[in-house]
């Protein structure tokens, strides 16, 4: 049984694309889920717009999303050699002709007919001129090339409305259509699973792999991603960039789980983890209609994801995440603090920046500033029963229960509910009024740092 081989093939002209993304997610799905090969290649034929700052960004990109890639990314330019070589092949075996029209006759003729494409008269022409030339692919002009796509159906596009495609410029370099298929062909893709804007192109490279007599790849052409307002996706919708997905701070696990199902379904499930996504994708389950971004839906997936972490790996995410957004590492303290509470602060993340401003009071150190909306808790009356509080916990044993049994004691001792205990106490452990339970934070914090934070509240009530 042949291999399974699928291909990510990025232009390195910028930022890696959500959309990109997704494409080189649904390649990732479907080798890896079949024990087959995921290989990427970087499109840097354009030279004027490829660079090497945009090659690291798209490396980094996918390493960040958790897409592993099978041997070294191979570079399109570098094979340019290659692809000359293919073009002057066919040109002696006569599937493809030496173009001697200039720019401006091709220019002139478009002009006259912009509907018909370009005829050159140098097809089947015998007496050649000493002069530079073009290759051009002598493609069929009766009949269509019908490309079977998994996703689309049976796409057939009439022969005569393609011109004889330039596979070699008269300066000796190749045209990105003829250095895609003969990379294809060489790299052993088996299926090229892409973007349906590739469609056109498609019908143009199969003329050229036909004419090598190469056998055809499997083709799957997804639609692309639009807005919620189903336009076509862009910056005036929010985040379009991964790496803007990153610094939002939605973890890699739960990225992967949305974007399959952006254009892809099993059934109805919508919460995944890998191990079932390499086992459901199949090409079989990519919708024709194009996604949409919601990212209502991208928060309902990261706070699952989240909730699912070992308390570790979200540790571990949150550390990233600071480090992508050039913020400062967590100290000891602080990771100790935010491991012992991490199964309260879990509960209610979306994602990894709001964690971060629930674990708030375990990454501020004394004396701590107290917001205004909190700090109207703290009135003579409150720091009194937070004295009291004090002395009631502190000999507990220091479990939540424990402590929150002393809490209950003291606001009963004063005759009020323990929302009136736990208010003030927020305040003074946290220095606002949005936070965990109360009890988590204490468990949280230890004994010593709890009493001495109350101690500062409770030394201002004189």
């Amino acid at each position: 049984m042949t291999q399974i081989v699928t291909r990510f093939a990025p232009s390195p002209t910028g930022y890696l694309h959500v959309g990109g993304a997704r494409t080189a997610l649904f390649n990732w799905l479907f080798a890896r889920g079949r024990g087959g090969k995921f290989l990427l290649r970087i499109e840097d034929t354009d030279r004027a717009r490829s660079t090497p700052e945009a090659t690291a960004a798209i490396l980094k990109g996918l390493t960040w999303l958790g897409l592993d890639w099978d041997g070294e990314p191979v570079s399109q330019f570098e094979r340019k050699d290659r692809h000359a070589e293919v073009a002057r092949q066919m040109l002696d075996q006569g599937t493809a002709y030496k173009c001697f029209s200039t720019t401006d006759e091709i220019a002139a003729w478009r002009e006259a007919d912009p509907r018909q494409p370009f005829l050159s008269p140098w097809r089947d022409a015998t007496d050649l001129p000493d002069a530079p030339y073009a290759i051009r692919l002598k493609a069929p002009r009766d009949g269509e090339t019908v490309i079977d796509d998994q996703v689309q159906g049976a796409v057939r596009v009439a022969n005569d409305q393609l011109d004889d495609m330039v596979l070699l410029r008269s300066d000796g370099t190749p045209t990105y259509m003829l250095a895609v298929v003969v990379d294809d062909h060489d790299m052993g893709v088996t299926h090229v699973i892409r973007g349906d804007d590739h469609l056109t192109n498609t019908a143009r490279q199969i003329q050229i792999i036909d004419a090598m007599g190469w056998p055809r790849p499997t083709y799957a052409h997804i639609p692309l991603i639009h807005g919620e307002d189903g336009k076509k996706l862009s910056k005036r919708h929010g985040a379009v960039g991964l790496h803007e997905f990153a610094v939002l701070g939605y973890p890699p696990a739960a990225m992967r789980n949305y974007l399959a199902r952006l254009g892809w379904s099993h059934g109805d499930d919508e919460l995944f983890d890998d191990a079932q996504a390499r086992e459901w994708f199949g090409l079989e389950g990519i919708g024709r209609a194009p996604a949409r971004l919601d990212f209502k839906k991208l928060e309902h997936v990261s706070g699952h994801h989240i909730g699912r972490m070992r308390d570790d790996q979200v540790l571990a995410a949150l550390q990233d995440y600071l480090s992508e957004t050039g913020a400062p590492a967590l100290t000891d303290t602080q990771r100790s603090r935010i491991l012992a509470a991490m199964g309260a602060l879990k509960e209610k993340a979306k994602t990894l920046p709001g964690l971060l401003d629930q674990a708030r009071f375990a990454m501020i150190e004394r004396p701590i500033t107290v917001e205004e909306k909190a700090a109207r808790n703290l009135d003579t009356v409150s720091r009194g029963m937070l004295k009291s509080l004090t002395a009631a916990v502190q000999n507990a044993s220091w479990t939540r229960d424990d402590l929150e049994e002393a809490a209950q004691q003291v606001a009963t001792e004063n005759g009020v509910g323990l929302g009136k205990i736990a208010a003030p106490l927020r305040a003074a452990l946290a220095g606002t009024s949005a936070t965990p339970s109360v009890f988590d934070m204490m468990t949280a914090l230890g004994r010593d740092e709890t009493l001495a934070r109350l101690q500062d509240q409770t030394d201002l009530a004189g």
